[in-house]
């Protein structure tokens, strides 16, 4: 009951955010970005955190959400909503086409060649001109605004339709891991050996996960697309941009826990906006500089991620409540 109303406030709390932030101003698109951010930190962490496979080509899945929505909204006029499933299935799909051979790879073996396929699809997606436009991007058409269209004037709909979305993977994810998926998929992080021994079927368990991952991340690039209003190849598909940010995320928060991807979207995604903010325009390349020192600092600080921290401040709060 505890857990449960603290959980409800903290949802209050930013709940109220976009209504005290400009609704056209810069720092409600951030925050809608690192809820995004936080969303699909989460989706990871189904794979990253609960089985270990450190995937570095999520971004497949994210890239392939995106253009599928707006793709089927470019050419045949179809609500982004019903995009948002379609791109959701063919990321499942595209998850379960890459897990089946690399699910018994392990450590970096795995991440090299997930690594790969993201890499495949922004070269395909650069390519295909005809279809991705190539380059020179996609750029989602106006219409009038509407929540069947999903087109909104502000940013502030964004937001809330992004915290909606944190939520519902959030659940999902524990969902996952309290129930008999969790335990298998931590048999397996522990030693893949022994859960095999007492029956866990390890190549099963993991490509479900994979899927279910996959097609998360893809329906969140589909709310991606319709923020951002234009992406291109180089964006979606980015290995730096997206695979290796949200796996940062959920390491610096915390790996294998709902909360850690939370703490670690709002950590990483404003210090890069505000490093950005401070010190892009003073020399090249020090706003990156300073913010890779920040972050390698805090990994050494705390290698197991902010949860630790939190854990630590529950506990001293439990003593002085019970002093």
């Amino acid at each position: 009951m505890k857990r449960c109303l603290a959980l409800a406030v903290v949802i209050a709390a930013v709940a109220l955010l976009p209504l005290l932030l400009d609704s056209r101003g810069y720092w409600i698109r951030v925050l809608t970005f690192t809820l995004l951010f936080a969303a699909m930190a989460q989706a990871w962490n189904i794979v990253g955190g609960l089985a270990n496979q450190t995937s570095l080509g999520h971004a497949a899945f994210f890239g392939i959400g995106a253009y599928t929505s707006t793709v089927l909204l470019l050419k045949f006029g179809i609500s982004p909503w019903l995009g948002m499933l379609a791109g959701g299935a063919l990321g499942g799909v595209a998850a379960l086409v890459i897990a089946i051979p690399t699910m018994r790879l392990q450590g970096h073996y795995f991440a090299l060649a997930t690594l790969a396929f993201g890499e495949v699809m922004r070269v395909i997606a650069n390519v295909w001109t005809s279809l991705t436009g190539g380059p020179g991007g996609l750029s989602v058409p106006f219409v009038p605004p509407s929540f069947s269209a999903y087109s909104f004037k502000l940013l502030r709909p964004h937001a809330y339709i992004a915290l909606a979305a944190l939520i519902v993977v959030t659940v999902v994810f524990e969902m996952i891991r309290r129930g008999a998926m969790g335990y298998r998929l931590r048999a397996i992080k522990q030693n893949t050996a022994a859960a095999e021994v007492i029956g866990v079927d390890t190549t099963r368990v993991k490509l479900q996960a994979a899927v279910i991952s996959g097609a998360l991340i893809a329906m969140l690039g589909t709310l991606y697309a319709q923020v951002a209003v234009f992406f291109d190849p180089d964006t979606v598909f980015g290995v730096a941009s997206i695979s290796i940010r949200i796996a940062l995320i959920a390491i610096i928060g915390g790996v294998g826990t709902a909360a850690g991807p939370i703490l670690g979207a709002f950590f990483i995604i404003p210090l890069e906006e505000i490093m950005n903010d401070l010190l892009s325009s003073r020399a090249a390349g020090l706003s990156q500089l300073v913010f890779g020192i920040i972050l390698i600092s805090v990994i050494l600080w705390q290698p197991r991620g902010f949860i630790v921290v939190l854990g630590s401040w529950r506990a001293r709060l439990a003593r002085a409540v019970a002093t």
